[in-house]
């Protein structure tokens, strides 16, 4: 197979998450946009990976799936404390949530 077909898809893959990720202001599209930009980037060291014939691409690989794990572990997380505080998932408005110090 050649080399560019799965290049093609990891670009379309990563434009659909960037698009995903600056259109949408829901806090978990914009995380399963930030899934799909991980996942391109693994197919991208996958495929680099087979045409080189070396398994540093699958090493890499498999940290970035750790790390993807680890991100929505972390992220859905703090998307239930700011559904349960405040009934919204909204990027916007969760932006406006900032604690200001209160002079004494």
């Amino acid at each position: 197979m050649p080399l560019i077909l799965p290049l093609l898809l990891a670009v379309l893959l990563f434009c659909i998450g960037v698009y995903g990720v600056l259109a949408r202001r829901n806090v978990i599209t914009m995380l399963m946009s930030f899934e799909l930009m991980l996942n391109a980037v693994n197919l991208n060291l996958v495929a680099f990976d087979a045409w080189r014939l070396d398994t540093a691409g699958q090493t890499l690989a498999v940290f970035v799936i750790t790390l993807a794990a680890a991100e929505i572990g972390l992220g859905l997380a703090i998307v239930l404390l700011l559904f349960r505080g405040h009934g919204h998932v909204d990027a916007d408005a969760a932006r406006d949530l900032v604690e200001e110090e209160h002079a004494s």
